[in-house]
C-alpha cells in the first residue's frame, strides 16, 4: 500500500509540474500534503525515470520541468486528453507530409488507454466539426484506429469491400500496413480468400471487424511502392511506360505520387514515367502538358493516341 501510495503521489507531482513552469518546494509540498524533503525524493525519482526536473534556489527558485534529449510520457488532464484526441483524428485525415501517418500512431495509442467516457466524449466533438478541405475520400476515423491496432497487434480483420466495378463483397484478410496517398488510404494486406496480397481503399471499407485470430506476419513486398504500383496502374485499362527527358526529383514535384511513378532512367537527366489509364487520348493530353521531350515505349497505342492529338492541334491552330 505505500508503495502504491508512493507512486500516485509521484504521478501528481509529475501533473503539477506539467501544470505551470515554477514551483517552490513549499508550494508542492502543500498541493501534495507532505513535507518538503518528500518532495525531494519524489523529484528524484521522477528524474531516475528520465523526467528532466530542475531545481534552482534562492528567490525565485524552485522546481521546473524542462525540455530533455527525449519525450518522457506526458499526463493528461481530461480536457487535455480530449483535445489532444480530437486534433489527432483531424489530423490523420490531413494534408500535410508526414503528419497523417504519425497522428495515427499517436491516436491508436491514447485512444487505447482513454476511458470510455471521454473516448465517447472525442468521438462527439470529432463528428460535430467539419474541415475545409475535399472529403471525396472521407474516412472514418475509427476504421482507421482497428486497422492501427490490427496491423500493430497482427490481427486478422474482415469488412465489406466494394470493389471499382460496384459490387461489395466480404473480405478477410491479414493486415500489414496503411499507406496515405493525397487524399486517400490504402490498407495493404494478404487476402485469405485469395491467397494473394492486395490493396484496398480504406473509404470503400464498411462493416470492419477486428477479429480474435492472431497471425505470424509473412514476408511482403515494401508497402509503399506495392501500394504506389497498384494505385497506378493495375487499376485501369492501359498501362504506360514512357521515358521524360528531365530529372526524376523534377518530374516528381510535379505529379502526384498516386498519379505514377516515377524511376531513375539509365542516362542521367532522364526518367521513366509509368502510369496507367482507362482512356489513352487523356493520357498523352497529360504527357504533352508536362512539356519536356518525350519518349514512348509502351503500349504502341498511346503513340496513335499522340499522333491523332497532335493532328487535331495542327487543325486547330491553322483555323
Amino acid at each position: 500500500m505505500a508503495a502504491e501510495a508512493t507512486t500516485e503521489r509521484v504521478l501528481r507531482l509529475l501533473g503539477l509540474l506539467q501544470r505551470r513552469p515554477l514551483w517552490t518546494g513549499a508550494q508542492l509540498a502543500e498541493q501534495l500534503g507532505v513535507t518538503e524533503r518528500s518532495v525531494r525524493r519524489d523529484v528524484e525519482r521522477l528524474r531516475a525515470l528520465g523526467y528532466p526536473v530542475e531545481a534552482s534556489a534562492g528567490v525565485g527558485g524552485g522546481y521546473r520541468l524542462r525540455a530533455g534529449s527525449e519525450l518522457p510520457p506526458l499526463l493528461f488532464d481530461d480536457d487535455e486528453a480530449t483535445a489532444t484526441a480530437v486534433s489527432l483524428r483531424i489530423a490523420a485525415g490531413g494534408t500535410v507530409s508526414g503528419v497523417g501517418e504519425a497522428a495515427l500512431r499517436a491516436l491508436a495509442k491514447l485512444d487505447q488507454v482513454m476511458p470510455p467516457r471521454l473516448r465517447g466524449q472525442a468521438r462527439s466533438l470529432h463528428e460535430a466539426t467539419d474541415t475545409l478541405w475535399a472529403d471525396e475520400a472521407a474516412i472514418d476515423s475509427e476504421t482507421l484506429v482497428l486497422l492501427a491496432r490490427a496491423c500493430r497487434d497482427c490481427s486478422q480483420v474482415r469488412f465489406r469491400y466494394t470493389g471499382s466495378s460496384g459490387g461489395a463483397r466480404v473480405r478477410r484478410a491479414e493486415p500489414v500496413r496503411m499507406v496515405a496517398t493525397g487524399w486517400r488510404w490504402y490498407l495493404m494486406a494478404y487476402d485469405l480468400d485469395k491467397q494473394d496480397w492486395r490493396t484496398f481503399r480504406l473509404d470503400s471499407i464498411t462493416e470492419l471487424e477486428v477479429t480474435t485470430w492472431r497471425f505470424t506476419p509473412r514476408a511482403h513486398p515494401d508497402p509503399v511502392d506495392y501500394v504506389q504500383r497498384s494505385v497506378t496502374a493495375s487499376p485501369y485499362r492501359h498501362q504506360a511506360r514512357v521515358r521524360l527527358h528531365a530529372p526524376a526529383a523534377e518530374v516528381r514535384d510535379r505529379i502526384p505520387p498516386q498519379v505514377a511513378r516515377i524511376e531513375d532512367d539509365d542516362v542521367e537527366g532522364w526518367c521513366v514515367l509509368h502510369t496507367g489509364a482507362d482512356d489513352l487520348n487523356w493520357l498523352a493530353v497529360h504527357i504533352a502538358l508536362l512539356d519536356v521531350p518525350a519518349e514512348i515505349l509502351e503500349p504502341a497505342a498511346l503513340r496513335g493516341a499522340s499522333q491523332r492529338l497532335a493532328e487535331r492541334l495542327h487543325q486547330m491552330s491553322r483555323s
